[in-house]
């Protein structure tokens, strides 16, 4: 799933890992979600647009595939 996770990591000025520790989950688990290796589950994503302040469709672009 195609996301702007890097762009709103940018916008906070904070990197991986910071992002990890303040929703509870490895840096590898953020690392993964950026190269859209793997999509999250509906509360990590929730938890995400949380941290963010934004909707979920902010962060993540839904696409569907044939």
């Amino acid at each position: 799933m195609k996301n702007k996770l890097k762009i709103y990591r940018a916008i906070k000025n904070i990197n991986q890992e910071e992002l990890a520790m303040a929703i509870n989950v490895s840096r590898q688990t953020i690392s993964a979600i950026e190269k859209e290796r793997f999509s999250p589950s509906l509360i990590l994503a929730f938890k995400l647009a949380n941290y963010f302040e934004v909707n979920i469709e902010d962060i993540f672009i839904y696409e569907e595939s044939d």
